[in-house]
């Protein structure tokens, strides 16, 4: 995070040479008045407004910083397209490897995801959610998801055992949930702390 100390004639002036040295807008900083301009008299005791100016953290350009540096670790170039949805801010990956950043079940794409939103938000001002996206992965899991819970859902009637699903990120057990919600005699919980909480899929014994 970039911090500097200008001074000038007025606050004004000293935070204008401020953001003329950090290259940047006003609303990307914050400011503290350190020291008001004093004009004294006939010239004599004057001083100059002190600003203290510091770069806010755009999370959305950490997120991004970041993910191109893992990635770029991993041996793959990515692009990444940015739409943002209500809360949420999407990241559609695109890449000549994109079968590397997806991994088995999506697990590498979460394990980005995560790292992600814990990467952004610690160094950013303000929380932003970050859902990670490749090439549309993201739908396709949806539709393998729901025909997972359908399937796992037979099971459970027929054995009378719970179901445990794989660790799954929130937006995942979330599918699972609402697939099921309206089920006869199934219920559905999560169990576990992320990054390893898992959907169980059990009889209703109500």
């Amino acid at each position: 995070m970039k911090e500097i100390t200008k001074s000038g004639r007025t606050v004004e002036e000293a935070l204008d040479a401020a953001l003329g040295e950090l290259r940047v807008d006003r609303e990307q900083v914050k400011f503290q008045i350190m020291e008001e301009a004093k004009k004294g008299f006939l010239g004599i005791g004057s001083k100059p407004a002190v600003v203290q100016v510091e770069v806010k953290n755009d999370p959305v350009k950490v997120a991004s910083d970041f993910l191109k540096e893992v990635t770029e670790q991993m041996g793959v170039t990515v692009d990444i397209e940015v739409n943002r949805e209500d809360r949420n801010v999407i990241f559609q990956l695109s890449s000549e490897k994109i079968a590397i950043l997806i991994g088995k079940r999506g697990n590498t794409l979460n394990a980005l995801q995560y790292l992600t939103n814990v990467a952004a938000n610690r160094q950013a001002d303000g929380h932003v959610h970050f859902i990670l996206d490749a090439e549309n992965y993201r739908e396709r899991r949806e539709e393998t998801l729901q025909q997972l819970a359908k399937r796992l859902c037979k099971r459970v009637r027929q054995t009378g055992r719970e179901a445990r699903l794989d660790p799954m990120p929130s937006m995942e057990r979330k599918v699972i949930h609402v697939a099921l919600k309206d089920e006869p005699g199934i219920s559905t919980y999560s169990d576990g702390v992320d990054p390893h909480r898992r959907v169980v899929i059990v009889l209703d014994r109500k």
